[in-house]
């Protein structure tokens, strides 16, 4: 069983990551668009998480939100779109008479979408810089999974996620500070280790965002946020980790005055 459902998760994992590097490479508005249809799946999965009697009001304003959200950042005004996720947040929570579940979709998919967009529309380096952060997510999960399962031994949260040791922390930061590593070789940067232990953070990071939806699920009794994708669950399932990366990737790289390739 636990080989089958490996072979699941590769297989689905090969046939997401075709469409979502092309559309990463293409830029706009292909990135834009591919990142919109995520974002309106998201919300419809947060909101099935969240109550089994769907509040289809509260989804549409959530989802409009994040859509105009995205749509002012990719005319360059991420300003205005965060200002707007703000603003649905508020109008999400009047709607569901203060649920703070539902009125945190706007940020807690909006923010990282908008993230993404804003970070790959940097027209001197966006390319690389979202490249590098899927390599951070994904050698950060491969990290924690295959180290996790090979010594096991003390768990990392058993309330959150049973499942999760802290050698599978310490192997997902290992792999994202390789992927830094490697990012930097490539990039011919001067020196290999700022990048390096920068990624390993954000390795630790994007299992902080893990633990954090799986706290969702188990808050709701919810196994997956839904079946779309084969071996995965949902896509918030899949895009739990990314969610926290890219948002905090954003705001370090406005605090520090553009992408962190440029300055690291």
């Amino acid at each position: 069983m636990a080989g089958e459902v490996l072979r699941q998760r590769t297989l689905s994992a090969l046939v997401l990551a075709v469409p979502v590097l092309f559309c990463v490479a293409a830029g706009r508005p292909y990135f834009d668009v591919m990142v919109a249809v995520g974002a309106a799946i998201m919300v419809w999965e947060w909101f099935r998480l969240c109550s089994s009697a769907f509040p289809l009001l509260e989804a549409i304003a959530a989802g409009i939100s994040i859509l105009a959200a995205l749509g002012l950042t990719g005319f360059d005004e991420a300003g205005y779109g965060l200002l707007v996720l703000a603003a649905g947040s508020v109008l999400v929570a009047a709607l569901s008479r203060g649920r703070w579940w539902f009125s945190a979709a706007p940020f807690y998919i909006g923010l990282p979408s908008v993230s993404l967009v804003w970070l790959r529309g940097d027209p001197a380096l966006g390319l690389e810089t979202v490249l590098w952060l899927l390599a951070v997510v994904w050698m950060s999960d491969i990290g924690a999974y295959a180290v996790g399962r090979s010594i096991g031994g003390p768990k990392l949260a058993v309330r959150l996620s049973p499942k999760k040791t802290w050698a599978g922390l310490l192997g997902a930061m290992a792999s994202a500070g390789a992927a830094g590593a490697a990012t930097a070789a490539v990039m011919a940067l001067a020196s290999v280790w700022p990048l390096a232990l920068v990624s390993a953070g954000l390795g630790a990071a994007a299992q902080a965002g893990d633990l954090f939806e799986s706290f969702a699920k188990r808050r709701f009794g919810v196994k997956d946020t839904s079946s779309l994708i084969p071996g995965h669950g949902g896509l918030l399932d899949r895009v739990d980790a990314l969610i926290v990366v890219a948002a905090l990737t954003a705001l370090i790289s406005v605090l520090g005055g553009g992408s962190m390739l440029a300055w690291i």
